[in-house]
């Protein structure tokens, strides 16, 4: 009879659209609206290792990474933390840091496509990521 009713109730519940799966990554996700600015790995926009980001993170062209200010470190915009951003397809991840003076404020990477990144400009988007 037990598992009767439970096949029972399975049975209803898949018809009725329920999930066994809790929705907690909703729950968890974090929105912030932030100024968006670009950059490469061009020596001129950078210091003398223009593939080499904080945390020791190594950059290649190609790769979906962003810098954060420092302020967002606190938010949980941490190293290899995960975000989406507003406009943009995928899932970029946190590789590198910003200067101090920057608040509020990411910079994608373009790799080397310093046209893209001129073409981007600065944008005020909407982040979203988990909190960890």
């Amino acid at each position: 009879m037990y598992k009767k009713a439970v096949l029972l109730l399975v049975f209803v519940n898949v018809l009725s659209g329920f999930s066994f799966k809790p929705q907690v990554e909703d729950s968890l996700r974090t929105f912030k609206v932030v100024t968006a600015t670009a950059y490469t790995s061009e020596v001129e926009q950078t210091d003398g290792t223009p593939f080499l980001a904080a945390w020791n993170n190594q950059l290649e062209p190609g790769m979906k990474a962003i810098a954060v200010s420092r302020d967002l470190l606190t938010e949980g915009l941490t190293d290899k933390t995960e975000v989406t951003i507003e406009g943009l397809d995928g899932t970029y991840v946190v590789l590198d840091k910003m200067n101090k003076r920057w608040v509020n404020r990411i910079d994608i990477y373009f790799g080397l496509d310093t046209e893209a990144a001129i073409d981007w400009g600065i944008k005020e988007v909407k982040i979203s990521w988990l909190k960890k």
